[in-house]
């Protein structure tokens, strides 16, 4: 197997602008959809980074995606709430002008939330969060796709909703905690490299169409169709079930659209809600108080030693850290995926 070369940030940042600028995209939408992809990259989501480029390039070049900023539409906007309808706009765009929308109510009022109907697919949620956590604030992204049905309901059989992730960021005196987790017990992406692999997941994470737990990916691609069980698996998936359709209220019930509707393309129902410490008990206070447990739960005895307790996104920091020090890691397959879509769009190959 080869081993990954690095990529300095900035050429990797300008090459990928070029990609989505050539393919038709305005330039703000290509600086802000490649911002996003490669901080996933940077946190060391590999499922949510650059490996979506082409996927995106695909999708534009097919029509199905729209990637001109003009086409997202504020339906609403009371200056603490608003609605976007993104109609079908690269997702990382959409969520990202939530988020200012949301922060801007947020240090006007203390609080803004922005939800989005019908972004096309928005990757790493995590990846959102730290410009707002560097300004003090508090954000916090919910997302579904009401055209898409993976997950069980506790107790089912049936594919019923998506793994409907919640991310949120929280300041502290240091760098901040980052959470993102899903309402499912694994997650597509994860079920579908153990396929490639020929291997089997890590637990009986999934059921069968004939109502069986199982480890093995083929038992969730078939006909019909398997499922992820939600989080907390079949002993305790009630907690992550119950979650799971309070995402789907607060997405696509807020953004009036959802599975009633029945859309036939992926389109991410999001929201993004910002919080201002400064408005409640002061920024100096809160940061006070998640420090203080960020050093107990940090102090606290492990049980391996060899795998002190960390805290949700500490692991991703030091990525990201690491990679803008010594430049971005990228597996042979991404690096020959990003060039095929260069070759395509007529543009020079990345240079390392």
């Amino acid at each position: 197997m080869s081993e990954a070369k690095r990529y300095n940030v900035q050429t990797l940042t300008t090459f990928v602008e070029q990609l989505f600028e050539k393919a038709g995209a305005d330039a703000q939408v290509a600086q802000v959809v490649t911002r996003v992809l490669l901080e996933g990259e940077l946190l060391g989501h590999r499922t949510h980074g650059l490996n979506l480029v082409s996927r995106y390039l695909g999708g534009m070049l097919t029509g199905q995606v729209k990637a001109s900023a003009d086409l997202l539409e504020q339906v609403s906007d009371s200056g603490i709430s608003s609605l976007f309808d993104g109609h079908y706009v690269l997702g990382p765009y959409c969520v990202s002008r939530a988020l200012d929308c949301a922060a801007k109510g947020a240090t006007a009022q203390g609080i803004g939330i922005a939800v989005v109907r019908r972004a096309s697919h928005i990757g790493c949620l995590a990846a959102y969060l730290k410009p707002f956590t560097d300004r003090g604030l508090v954000a916090m992204v919910y997302s579904s796709d009401p055209s898409v049905g993976l997950v069980s309901a506790h107790g089912g059989i049936d594919p019923i909703y998506t793994p409907n992730p919640i991310a949120a960021g929280t300041p502290t005196r240091g760098e901040p905690i980052l959470l993102d987790v899903s309402m499912s017990t694994v997650t597509l992406g994860l079920i579908g490299q153990c396929r490639d692999a020929g291997s089997t997941l890590p637990h009986p994470v999934l059921m069968s169409n004939e109502g069986q737990l199982s480890d093995d990916p083929s038992d969730f691609f078939t006909t019909p169709p398997g499922s992820i069980l939600p989080l907390g698996g079949q002993a305790f998936g009630h907690k992550g079930f119950a979650l799971a359709i309070l995402v789907e209220a607060l997405t696509s019930g807020l953004a009036g659209h959802g599975r009633k509707d029945a859309p036939d393309q992926w389109g991410a129902s999001a929201t993004a809600v910002v919080i201002d410490p400064r408005f409640f008990g002061g920024l100096e206070a809160f940061t006070d108080e998640s420090s203080f447990l960020s050093k107990l739960i940090l102090g606290s005895r492990p049980v391996d030693p060899e795998r002190p307790v960390r805290l949700p996104g500490q692991a991703g920091l030091k990525l990201r850290e690491q990679a803008l020090r010594d430049g971005v890691s990228l597996s042979q397959k991404v690096v020959d995926e990003l060039n095929q879509s260069a070759g395509q769009l007529q543009l020079p190959a990345l240079s390392h």
